[in-house]
């Protein structure tokens, strides 16, 4: 019986002629073809006054669920129109156009995962602090900027229950694509009240019965140990700075997360998650 190890597909014999016969036609062709990286899109224009644009198959099934949402128009692919179960684009009562996904790049710019779907919509409107309502758990943001860190606040706060997020006025990120796919739907999911002095803000929630405490790397007490009555609303600062001293003077205690690594403070949303889930904890435990 013949050996015809070396005649089968595959050998490294094989792949060596294969790579002979390729190099010779690179040569005939003038060289092997120069690698062209795909150029990025930038963002088009932006949104009509009055407008924000949201995308991403759970920001925007979240926006299409929320009856507090008003959506104006759809730009949406064919796969992503049946990844989100619409059938009828037609049925929708806004404006629908079924597109390509380059043809959302120029919108949104090639970095946004958009994941085949882009809505254009008017902003949710902030409540008051007085429509807090008989939530146990809220969150207070003292001008923490960067939408991405906002939008990963919102979702753990809408994961672990709590009832609002708190921010100012001013010094805080408006409503937008990237904030809400950071938030992953989470912005349809939860109150979000704006106020325009946040110290002021801070003592209403005191008479509304809450203990506030806010979150510092150098608090004096362990944020487990500084729990105390049935509502909490937790305090986090901006990146860097931290608590403004008016805030750190109003909170009813200042407590840091324990801990005992070489690293002695966390990202501000990793911090949010953290302690809302001690928060939860010590309420459920309180009930």
């Amino acid at each position: 019986m013949s050996d015809n190890k070396s005649s089968k597909p595959g050998t490294p014999k094989d792949t060596h002629y294969a790579k002979l016969r390729r190099a010779h036609r690179d040569q005939k062709a003038g060289g092997a073809p120069a690698f062209r990286p795909r150029q990025p899109v930038l963002p088009g224009e932006g949104p009509a006054d009055g407008l924000v644009r949201l995308y991403g198959l759970h920001t925007v099934r979240a926006a299409l669920d929320n009856p507090r949402r008003k959506i104006k128009r759809m730009l949406v692919t064919r796969n992503a129109a049946e990844r989100l179960a619409i059938g009828d684009l037609s049925a929708l009562s806004f404006m629908t156009e079924l597109v390509e996904p380059k043809d959302i790049d120029k919108i949104t710019g090639s970095d946004a995962v958009h994941q085949g779907v882009l809505i254009e919509a008017e902003p949710l409107k902030p409540k008051r602090l007085d429509t807090l309502g008989d939530t146990k758990l809220v969150l207070v943001l003292d001008q923490v900027t960067d939408p991405h860190n906002v939008g990963a606040i919102l979702r753990s706060a809408v994961g672990f229950g709590a009832g609002a997020l708190i921010t100012t006025a001013r010094h805080s990120p408006q409503e937008s694509g990237v904030l809400a796919k950071s938030a992953s739907g989470a912005l349809e999911h939860i109150d979000q009240i704006e106020v325009k002095n946040l110290a002021d803000a801070l003592g209403q929630l005191h008479d509304a019965g809450f203990q506030t405490i806010g979150l510092d790397s150098e608090g004096s007490a362990e944020l487990e140990k500084s729990f105390a009555g049935g509502k909490i609303a937790l305090v986090l600062g901006a990146e860097g700075k931290g608590l403004r001293q008016k805030t750190r003077e109003t909170v009813t205690a200042l407590a840091r997360l324990d801990m005992p690594g070489a690293i002695r403070s966390l990202n501000v949303s990793n911090a949010a998650a953290v302690s809302l889930y001690a928060a939860r904890k010590f309420i459920a435990n309180s009930e």
